[in-house]
């Protein structure tokens, strides 16, 4: 579970699983014991040697730590903070110490480390870095509105709007139940706009949305767009944050179909492989001039969002492909709400 702090923001103990965390997590204990074996070794000759000697035990039980903190990681997170706190601290020193007494008679004879400074000295960094997590995830919290803000901003052009309002008022006296739908479609665009983006919502839920888009784009372009979706192997249930596959989508269209006379095929490709959600989205290369390049402040919005949201487990990669432009996401496979998730929209 999560508390609320004076800003009324939740807070939560961070997700051990997730690679950013661990790294921080490696460093700042290796960081600790070159500190302390620097303060305690007269020279540099016997630095080296205790200081190899103390890593050979120190290894070994910080990775244990690590794997221990992972796999309790979830049931950790669904307790009171305080108490997660508390089982996590209990954690980080029982691993460390039963580390420490079950290698320390095969590395270096018994009673070379005590357990007791090994219990303090888990116990001490361990609070420390829970406040370090616990103020990093204070300090982000105007970042995530910040970027909120901004894709409320760039998301949608208004070139867009102003273009599928007027393709909805052709079709209101030919064709008006493709109109009514078209209508729909962009009350749900901006019904997801006004979400509040700090939270993370299923993957299906951002394909219906970014089919609604392709349903108003090719009203204006028709066959000069052609959409090819490869999802059998994408994973429903996935959560990531909102307004990532649409705004890609949109940039394609934007970059790779509206300069090109005989438009072109933009093909969507969502698949989980080892444990990881894969977005890869491909459009033609424009090869109209007239056609500005923009700032790519809607890529960088993502970039943004997805490192706030999973840290460095997220990858975000632009691949000129020749004739193709290739943009491709890879982030964690989680599907337990870390977060209340927005009530899904319904349609009368």
């Amino acid at each position: 579970m999560k508390r609320k702090n004076h800003n009324n923001r939740q807070v939560e103990l961070p997700n051990f699983c997730h690679l950013g965390v661990n790294l921080r997590i490696a460093l700042t204990v290796e960081a600790a014991l070159v500190a302390g074996e620097v303060a305690r070794s007269p020279d540099v000759s016997t630095f080296g040697a205790a200081f190899i000697e103390l890593s050979a035990l120190a290894q070994p039980a910080l990775l244990l730590t690590l794997l221990a903190l992972c796999a309790a990681g979830r049931w950790l997170r669904s307790q009171p903070y305080r108490l997660g706190v508390g089982f996590t601290l209990a954690l980080g020193v029982g691993a460390p110490v039963l580390a420490t007494r079950w290698l320390q008679p095969l590395l270096a004879g018994p009673g070379v480390f005590s357990l007791t400074a090994v219990a303090v000295f888990s116990l001490l960094l361990g609070a420390g870095l829970l406040a370090y997590f616990n103020l990093r995830a204070r300090a982000l919290s105007p970042a995530i509105t910040e970027a909120r803000l901004q894709a409320l901003q760039a998301r949608i052009r208004p070139h867009f709007l102003f273009n599928s309002l007027n393709a909805v008022l052709s079709l209101v006296r030919s064709d008006p139940r493709r109109a009514e739908h078209a209508l729909e479609n962009m009350a749900d665009l901006f019904r997801a706009l006004m979400n509040n983006a700090s939270q993370l919502v299923p993957l299906e839920d951002e394909v219906a949305l970014t089919r609604a888009y392709l349903e108003l784009e090719q009203l204006r372009l028709g066959d000069r767009l052609q959409v090819v979706w490869h999802i059998n192997k994408m994973p429903a249930d996935a959560l990531i944050p909102p307004l990532v596959v649409q705004p890609l989508v949109e940039n394609a269209v934007y970059h790779g179909i509206e300069p090109q006379p005989e438009g072109g095929e933009i093909s969507l490709n969502i698949y989980l492989s080892a444990d990881k959600v894969h977005i890869v989205v491909r459009n033609p290369v424009a090869t109209q001039v007239s056609h500005h390049k923009g700032n790519r402040i809607a890529l960088a919005n993502i970039r943004e969002r997805l490192l706030l949201h999973f840290d460095l487990d997220a990858q975000f990669k632009l691949e000129p492909l020749g004739v193709v432009y290739q943009v491709h996401i890879v982030i964690p496979y989680t599907h337990d709400r870390t977060q209340p998730a927005p009530a899904p929209a319904h349609r009368r």
